[in-house]
């Protein structure tokens, strides 16, 4: 099977920095997006970044300027630089790795995973 683990969220005054972290593991073949999203407290989860396998990124206009997403692929990991945090950026935040090929131990097969996620508190 395939697991998410996520690390680096924490506590942090405005204006501070995070760098996130979230490796999977298993035995993997390849993953093709992988993604942050994230969820306050009485809000609905949303997408904060996305890399795709090539590199290429798309990042949430709430976040732009300011969040970094960068992946290892022969790692299998994938981060999030947060920089100028607000208090608004606190949140559980999630990885999720779209379409991942890998061993189950009796074959091959395709699915999609979620990390189990980690808090971001940003205080005023």
């Amino acid at each position: 099977q395939v697991q998410l683990v996520e690390s680096g969220g924490g506590l942090v005054q405005a204006g501070g920095s995070l760098k996130l972290s979230c490796a999977a593991s298993g035995t993997i073949y390849s993953i093709n997006d992988m993604r942050w999203y994230r969820q306050a407290p009485g809000k609905e989860r949303e997408l904060v970044a996305l890399i795709r396998r090539g590199g290429s990124t798309d990042t949430a206009d709430s976040v732009k300027g300011r969040f970094t997403i960068s992946r290892d692929n022969a790692k299998n990991t994938v981060y999030l630089q947060m920089n100028s945090l607000k208090p608004e950026d606190t949140a559980v935040y999630y990885c999720y790795a779209d379409t991942v090929i890998y061993w189950t131990g009796i074959n091959r097969a395709t699915g999609d995973f979620w990390g189990q996620g980690t808090q971001v508190t940003v205080s005023s």
